[in-house]
């Protein structure tokens, strides 16, 4: 079976599709474990695809994001008159995804009172609308998913033990993003294609060095920080090519590198200062900083307001401005070595990226 949703080729992500290709055609319970941002639920959406399922409702509910006194009408729909506000009969999501799919996300904040009543549900295949007396019979596979140790709640009385026998029949365990480096490339090619498509550009090349600091990045946010951080370059990207911008550097690296002493900001500015100091502060013009650094005199400008950046009084060497900034800092300050001969062949984000990875 293929799933076309799903992006990557490292071989965590190829155990996973094992997995989904194995359990979408069963009929069972998935619980899907990952950290926040890991796709549970274009997994979630791939496993009801690949079931029989198919043609029915996907219906998708977060149990973090609904108040502890509306989940419950959320789950199992309510009468009229059931509460105050209750004008209508409502039906819930096990009735809206009859015959189809029903993914509990963040499963793990369930109210405690209101699980055994799930798990009559789950058991029983009937539930009764809050505030009503008919029984009504559903027939709906449950995927539920969570980024905390479910076992962990059960055995601190958090989580009822029953429950989590019942929707722990296939478990599946979603690698984070920093030990699938392989499809970082593929995840990345394909979010600039996504968002230049959506804002009418043209980005058809991304430098080695981004695509470099990219795959040294631990990336805590997972796959959805890492589109967040495509989305956000390519609405800043002017050209062709795909400008990086400044994030902050990671505190330790993926790599077990010493502690970072600058940030990325840091180091933009002083290679800006730098460029600026060997064209003698010219911005404009065909030997002008903007034109070293490959960027537009107005992004020029703005990213010099933005980081501080002010022609001298008098002119100092780089070497000066390091050791007067220096004499500030409580600790030790470096800087990475730039090769500013390399800005003619990947502009300032080439030369960004490459101190990203130290």
């Amino acid at each position: 079976m293929t799933v076309p949703h799903l992006i990557g080729e490292s071989p965590s992500f190829q155990a996973t599709l094992d997995e989904i290709n194995m359990v979408a055609p069963v009929d069972c319970g998935v619980l899907l474990r990952g950290e926040t941002g890991t796709g549970k639920e274009v997994v979630a959406r791939a496993i009801h695809d690949g079931s029989r399922r198919r043609h029915n409702q996907f219906v998708a509910l977060n149990c973090a994001a609904i108040p502890d006194g509306l989940i419950e009408s959320e789950l199992f729909g309510h009468d009229r008159g059931a509460f105050t506000g209750a004008v209508t009969q409502t039906m819930g999501r096990f009735q809206i995804a009859h015959r189809g799919t029903l993914f509990l996300d963040e499963i793990a904040d369930l109210p405690l009172e209101l699980q055994p009543k799930l798990l009559r549900v789950l058991q029983e295949r009937q539930l009764e609308r809050l505030g009503g007396r008919q029984t009504i019979q559903v027939d709906v596979r449950i995927i539920a998913a969570t980024n905390q140790d479910l076992w962990s709640l059960v055995q601190e009385g958090k989580f009822r033990a029953d429950l989590y026998y019942r929707l722990n029949v296939f478990p599946i365990l979603l690698a984070p993003l920093r030990e699938r480096v392989a499809d970082i490339p593929l995840f990345v090619e394909h979010f600039v294609k996504q968002f230049a498509a959506r804002d009418g550009k043209v980005i058809d090349y991304i430098p080695d060095e981004v695509m470099e600091a990219l795959k040294c990045y631990d990336w805590p946010g997972n796959v959805r920080e890492l589109q967040n951080c495509i989305e956000r370059a390519v609405i800043m990207t002017t050209g062709r090519a795909l400008y990086l911008p400044a994030i902050s550097r990671q505190r330790v690296s993926r790599r077990d590198a010493a502690p970072a002493t600058q940030t990325l900001a840091e180091t933009e500015r002083d290679y800006i200062v730098r460029v600026l100091d060997e064209v003698d502060w010219r911005v404009a013009g065909p030997h002008g900083a903007a034109v070293r650094l490959g960027l537009p005199r107005t992004t020029l400008i703005s990213r010099m307001h933005k980081l501080g950046i002010a022609r001298p009084t008098a002119r100092h060497s780089m070497m000066g401005l390091r050791n007067a900034a220096a004499d500030k800092c409580t600790g030790p300050y470096t800087t990475p070595d730039i090769d500013v001969g390399e800005s003619a062949r990947g502009g300032l984000a080439a030369v960004l990226a490459r101190a990203v990875t130290g």
